[in-house]
């Protein structure tokens, strides 16, 4: 449980229960570490979603069905899952309209005021966030679909991206889900710019066309060298000012800018003059929608490879030195895999 800014400790609580009949007991066997969890970690909030110490965070996990409510039927013990860690009401105006990621009574795991998250060795969710994987998938790989989940709903909500020229910004574990998500839907040029150059390096190997590094090169004109006309696309996954500045001037016009990456700010910034000319299209990415179980189809059907992703290991007692190794971008981590 996170206890304090940039503390933590292993706390002893009682066994969860199952309550409802449509709920499920899981016993986790892997959680990633996110960004989001780590913004909880050195901030301690997210914008208006402040923690309460103490606190359990964690929501990209996978484990075994341990227990059963009466009425579950799609699962039973014994069962390997992906969690899906939104729980919508599927009741409001948001739900009723098929957007459960912005349901205005959503639970989520590892979310302030909302759920206690699944790093602990037992966890109860509803049915409804327990998604069966194939025996060929590993544990690591359901956990991850997680992420890819978001990258694939950042790529659906782009449109057609069937030969479109893309420039992904930042390329941790969301920028990278971008990519792979858009290899697999036939992109046609994808540049990806990187700070840290493991990740760059990470970015070649699984299959960026051009990289850049604006800390030593200007991207702007690396990119256009190569992509003369602007990017039909632009991902913005590091929440940096700077990036959404680069943003604006790698699209083409008429193109699209997602906003994918949590800013640390409250506020970000736009060249007005440049985003009205061009006829700029800017939206946001909310988690995902409707994706969880075609991510899972895409990593189990061989049509996108995400295990290049985990990056380090760590057993769960100690989650710490993960989350201190991913706050501080240390020894060339992607994703820290927290082991049961």
């Amino acid at each position: 449980m996170l206890t304090g800014i940039r503390k933590m400790q292993m706390m002893e609580e009682p066994m969860p229960r199952i309550k409802k009949e449509n709920e499920v007991l899981i016993r986790m066997k892997t959680v990633g570490v996110c960004g989001s969890d780590i913004h909880y970690y050195t901030q301690g909030k997210i914008g208006s979603q402040v923690v309460e110490y103490p606190f359990a965070v964690g929501h990209e996990g996978a484990g075994i069905v341990e227990k059963t409510g009466k009425k579950v039927t799609k699962v039973k013990p014994g069962d390997r899952i992906a969690i899906e860690p939104a729980m919508p009401c599927f009741e409001c105006d948001q739900c009723r309209a098929g957007r459960h990621n912005t349901c205005l009574r959503l639970r989520f795991l590892g979310c302030p005021g909302q759920a206690s998250g699944c790093l602990s060795e037992f966890i109860v969710m509803p049915e409804s966030s327990c998604l069966p994987i194939p025996d060929s998938m590993s544990f690591d790989e359901a956990a991850i679909s997680e992420p890819l989940a978001i990258g694939l709903y950042a790529v659906k909500q782009a449109g057609a991206v069937k030969q479109a020229n893309a420039a992904i910004l930042g390329f941790g574990p969301i920028g990278m889900s971008v990519m792979l998500c858009l290899k697999a839907f036939g992109a046609g040029s994808v540049f990806v710019s990187e700070k840290i150059t493991e990740r760059i390096k990470m970015a070649q190997k699984s299959g960026a066309d051009l990289t850049g590094n604006p800390d030593n090169e200007n991207i702007i004109t690396t990119a256009l060298q190569t992509v003369k006309q602007g990017f039909d696309v632009v991902f913005e996954c590091c929440g940096k000012q700077e990036a959404i500045d680069q943003a604006v001037e790698l699209v083409k016009p008429g193109g699209k800018i997602m906003i994918v990456g949590i800013p640390e700010f409250e506020f970000w910034s736009f060249k007005a003059d440049k985003i009205r000319r061009n006829e700029i299209t800017i939206m946001n990415v909310r988690r995902q929608n409707h994706c969880a179980e075609e991510a899972i189809k895409l990593i189990a059907d061989k049509k996108t490879d995400v295990s290049n992703m985990p990056t380090h290991r760590f057993k769960f007692e100690n989650t710490r030195e993960a989350f201190e190794m991913v706050a501080g971008y240390e020894d060339g981590v992607m994703k820290a895999m927290i082991d049961f």
